[in-house]
């Protein structure tokens, strides 16, 4: 039980950490590239570029830690099922992956909110 509380506390840690720095990679990557560069300048006036800037960071930023959290759990579980039966490694993989998809579709929410501001 200790153990299991370790890896559910090491990859909450890991997620948390790992949400900023996805964070300035999207930002890294819109606010560099001349498209998003234009709209931001056409939509200073009105706030929207500002917004969407927050609400893309936000919803990438989230979707990173529950994705964390989602994985802690499921590979949690994962570990005990394999030191048992070391022959379902591909459906714990499945599952794991699925619980890893969560980031990306915050990912995808940050893209299209960043696109429909610009």
């Amino acid at each position: 039980m200790h153990s299991r509380r370790l890896i559910l506390t090491l990859s909450t840690l890991a997620a948390v950490a790992a949400a900023p720095l996805l964070l300035m990679i999207v930002f890294v990557i819109f606010a560099g590239s001349s498209g998003a560069a234009e709209a931001v300048k056409a939509t200073t006036d009105s706030g929207v570029a500002q917004w969407a800037m927050l609400s893309a960071a936000i919803a990438a930023g989230l979707g990173t830690v529950g994705a964390g959290i989602a994985v802690a759990a499921v590979g949690a579980a994962a570990v005990g099922v394999l030191a048992e039966k070391p022959d379902l490694l591909g459906r714990v993989l499945i599952f794991v992956g699925l619980a890893e998809g969560i980031a990306i579709y915050g990912l995808i929410v940050a893209i299209l909110v960043l696109n429909r501001a610009g």
